[in-house]
Formats: C-alpha cells, sequence, structure tokens
C-alpha cells in the first residue's frame, strides 16, 4: 500500500517508517523539520530510510491548503499520523505551539483522510490523557477528562476529533496511546538522552517527586509493532457510538520505578548516576502502567522487551551516534 507517515524525521515516525519499508509498503514521509530540537538529529534519521520505496516532503500540517495538495497529488490508501508538538513540560512554556501543531494540523489532517477516502488512519495519542487517574493499571474504558497539562489535553482533543470524523464520514480511525517511549533515536529532551549525557560527564540528575515515581518504559520496536499490527485491521463499527473508531493502549504492561529505570541506564553505560532529588514538576503525573489487553485481543501482541534490554540498544545507539562528536 501507499502510506503516509507524519513526523517522519521524528524519533517514533523514522522507525515506523522504516519498518512500513521492510513491509513492502510505499511510503511518503511528511515532517517540517521544525527546530524544537536539533534538526541535524532529524536530519540523520531521515537518511535512515533511504529506499527506493521512501519519498520525504517537508511541509507544515499546520498549512491546510499545502496539506489539502498533498492528499490530493498523492491519493494514500492508509495514514499514520505521528506529527506532533512533543514534550509536557514545554507545553507549559509554549502553549500555541501545541493548538497549532497538536490541534490545527490534525483536523488538516483528518480533512485530508475524509475528502481522500483513506482506509484507515492510525494516530498517536498518549498515556497522558489519563491525567489524574489513580486507578491501575489504565485501561481505554477508564475516564479521561482529567488532563493535567495542556499536552494531555490537546492529544485527547485529537480522540475526540477523530471519533467525530468516524461518525460522521464513517472514516475507520485508530487512536494509540503510547506510554513513555525510549530506545534509539530518541529525542535529546526525552530522559535517555539528557540522563546518559548527565551520567556520562558525572554531573547530577534531577530526580522528580524525590524519586516516588512510576512509569511503564515501553521501547520503540515494540510500539512500532502496535502501529503496524493496528494500521492492518480498520476498527469495525463501535456497538454503543456506531463510529468505525478504536483507542488501544501501548505499553509495556509494568510500572516501573524512576529509580531503577535510572540505576539500569547508568549500569549499561558503566558509570554511577548523580541524583539530585527534587519536588513534582508541573503537569506531571506520579504513575503510568498499561493494560494492553485490549490491543492484544485485537493482534496477539503484547510489548514484552526488558528494561535492560531496550536500555542496551539504546546505550549502543548513543555512544555510536554521539561519542564521535
Amino acid at each position: 500500500m501507499k502510506v503516509l507517515v507524519t513526523g517522519s524525521a521524528g524519533f517514533i515516525g523514522m522507525h515506523t517508517a522504516k519498518r512500513l519499508l521492510a513491509g513492502g509498503h510505499e511510503v511518503v514521509g511528511v515532517d517540517s523539520l521544525n527546530p524544537y530540537y536539533d534538526v541535524a538529529l532529524k536530519r540523520a534519521r531521515l537518511q535512515q530510510l533511504a529506499h527506493p520505496r521512501f519519498r520525504q516532503v517537508e511541509l507544515d500540517l499546520v498549512d491546510s491548503a499545502a496539506a489539502r495538495d498533498l492528499f490530493e497529488r498523492e491519493r494514500f490508501a492508509r495514514v499514520v499520523h505521528l506529527a506532533a508538538q512533543p514534550g509536557v513540560r514545554h507545553s507549559l512554556v509554549d502553549p500555541h505551539a501545541y493548538t497549532s501543531n497538536n490541534v490545527t494540523a490534525f483536523l488538516n489532517v483528518l480533512e485530508g483522510c475524509r475528502h481522500s477516502a483513506i482506509s484507515h488512519l492510525v494516530y498517536a495519542s498518549s498515556s497522558s490523557v489519563y491525567g489524574a487517574n489513580s486507578t491501575l493499571p489504565f485501561a481505554e474504558d477508564q475516564r479521561a477528562d482529567h488532563p493535567v497539562s495542556l499536552y494531555a489535553a490537546t492529544k485527547r482533543a485529537n480522540e475526540l476529533m477523530a471519533h467525530s470524523y468516524s461518525h460522521l464520514f464513517r472514516m475507520p480511525a485508530t487512536g494509540l496511546r503510547f506510554f513513555t517511549v525510549y530506545g534509539p533515536w530518541g529525542r535529546p529532551d526525552m530522559s535517555p538522552v539528557a540522563f546518559a549525557r548527565a551520567i556520562l560527564a558525572g554531573d547530577p540528575i534531577k530526580v522528580f517527586n524525590h524519586g516516588r515515581m512510576q512509569r511503564d518504559f515501553t521501547y520503540v520496536d515494540d510500539i512500532v509493532e502496535g502501529v503496524v499490527r493496528t494500521l492492518a485491521i480498520p476498527p469495525q463499527p463501535d456497538p454503543e457510538s456506531g463510529a468505525p473508531h478504536a483507542i488501544y493502549n501501548i505499553g509495556n504492561h509494568q510500572a516501573i520505578g524512576l529509580e531503577e529505570y535510572i540505576d539500569t541506564l547508568a549500569s549499561a553505560l558503566g558509570r554511577p548516576a548523580v541524583k539530585d532529588y527534587v519536588p513534582m514538576q508541573p503537569g506531571d503525573v506520579v504513575a503510568t502502567y498499561a493494560d494492553t489487553s485490549r490491543l492484544h485481543a485485537l493482534t496477539g501482541f503484547m510489548p514484552s522487551t526488558p528494561l535492560a534490554d531496550g536500555i542496551a540498544h539504546f546505550v549502543a545507539w548513543y555512544k555510536s551516534y554521539y561519542a564521535p562528536r
């Protein structure tokens, strides 16, 4: 099939496009290459996608006319929408970037899918939509109306927008709630890269909530496996709403303590971690933990990469990419 992957120069986008190419698909990647973080890293990711069946388009999906022209010109079969303004904490600093890149851009993607009769849209949501929920593990049928950051609110808005388009236009769409993704080619503002840099330099790491935090750390290859498997299965009409729309968690279905995570990374790097215990940050949550039974029932797949294995792969990439610089 001819598949659009938005955010193709991003962390998950690059890995997803690479996997789709390996599966024999034609892939068109779209990315604005904005300077939220190092553009050189984004370009290096795109070099990993050199393939006869891959084309890259530099385009800002906030531009409705450009997005419309893209869909009219290319006539995609399916769409994987991963482009977004990431970062919970940055949403406290630059909120307008989140409404434009996560809401307006997504509306333009929905419009493109609607008018092009896309057979299935898969889009990235986030575990952050569970917000202030304290019942673990998080399951898709729990309420998601207590966001504690604007980033989370925009991702929940995506889910509601997609559902409305599915209902109105019978457009099959699947939202995937990703849980704390890590692995090779990760963003420099994410904890693995930031922590690895600090550990190797002997600098202290800020350990929020005095270490009393847990995350469902999910290796990027497991995320991609979930994306590709769900892409192949357009949702049936929901029994309650009638909309061909579904939502699935993709997580490693276990909550790992922040200190265990830091110690695993330090061990793989062969250096001790210097920890600076600090209070919780605004917009953050104490714990995430995914119930993935719904994903397993649909696809037969459940993420399972052990943290130590995933961290080892990350460290090998980190040393190969950053050490020569």
